[in-house]
């Protein structure tokens, strides 16, 4: 059953697609790049953050400013005993945070990884409400940029689908930033999917629809069918893994399945009974994870 605000904010998208379609796409566009509030939504999740915070005061906190927007990168030095396994970008999903991985980032550093986590705009310690796709792809530019490049990607849920789509060059004006190796856990593979669904949810008419798909290409300077992160991963010689449970409620599983047919550079395995959110902290997830880029430094050394 919907919510009371739901209900609220669907009737006044309705009544103002009676007037304007245009301010009814436009309106919501702005409730879907709104980000959320950065308290801890369950009981699970105040525990993981506590759990998190003397792992984060370890890491050195760089700004990262681009196109007047800002995140925040938490940069883990590789530990002096142990041999460099390469540079590794990690990147958060929707309404999460570098902190909500930090699981993921120990592991990844025991293993002998520098790891640079991020903040996305409007999320963790970076400042502001708001985050779109492109803005995720630059923020994703700006830390290439400012750290030298990255030997590995990998990023949970929209953060995972943000850097297919850095890795493949999707966003008009970004430049392709390809790592050696690409991991996503619990991605969407494409964005038309995601405003269709919006749209869905907010239960607009045929016309709001086709204005807020309008309004969401002229902002991003291309089509939205454009923006299929599963087409684009296909494309690159990039070795890809593709993470995902089949009981996601979240992330419907046919994304999955989208970046396996993709290309033979993609592999997929299900990591079924971990959902959307626990996979990012389950020790097989992870364990396959550091596996895969060590198949890579394998690989090299042969």
């Amino acid at each position: 059953m919907a919510s009371f605000g739901l209900k609220v904010i669907r009737l006044a998208l309705s009544g103002m697609a009676a007037v304007s379609p245009d301010a009814a796409g436009r309106a919501a566009f702005r409730i879907f790049a709104t980000t959320p509030a950065r308290r801890p939504r369950t009981v699970k999740e105040k525990a993981l953050f506590a759990r998190s915070e003397g792992w984060m005061r370890q890491a050195q906190r760089v700004t990262l400013e681009f196109g007047g927007r800002t995140a925040v990168a938490h940069r883990f030095a590789t530990r002096p005993c142990e041999a460099f396994a390469g540079r590794v970008l990690v990147v958060h999903g929707w309404g999460s945070r570098a902190a909500y991985l930090s699981v993921l980032t120990e592991e990844l550093v025991a293993a002998g990884h520098e790891v640079v986590a991020l903040d996305l705009p409007g999320h963790g310690a970076a400042r502001g409400r708001t985050l779109t796709l492109p803005m995720a792809v630059r923020a994703i530019d700006a830390a290439w940029q400012r750290f030298g490049g990255f030997d590995y990607f990998c990023g949970h849920s929209f953060g995972g689908a943000a850097l297919a789509c850095a890795a493949s060059g999707l966003v008009p004006s970004v430049p392709a930033h390809r790592p050696r190796r690409l991991v996503t856990i619990g991605s969407p593979s494409e964005m038309t999917w995601l405003f269709k669904d919006l749209g869905r949810y907010l239960k607009l008419g045929p016309q709001a629809q086709a204005a807020l798909e309008g309004h969401v290409e002229r902002i991003a300077g291309a089509p939205l069918s454009a923006f299929d992160a599963a087409s684009g991963a296909g494309r690159l010689d990039t070795p890809m893994l593709v993470l995902h449970a089949e009981d996601d409620k979240e992330v419907p599983a046919h994304h999955a399945r989208r970046y396996a047919a993709a290309g033979p550079n993609v592999t997929l395995e299900w990591a079924n009974g971990f959902g959307h959110r626990r996979i990012v902290s389950a020790a097989p997830v992870i364990d396959r994870i550091v596996g895969f880029f060590a198949e890579d430094r394998q690989r090299i050394a042969a």
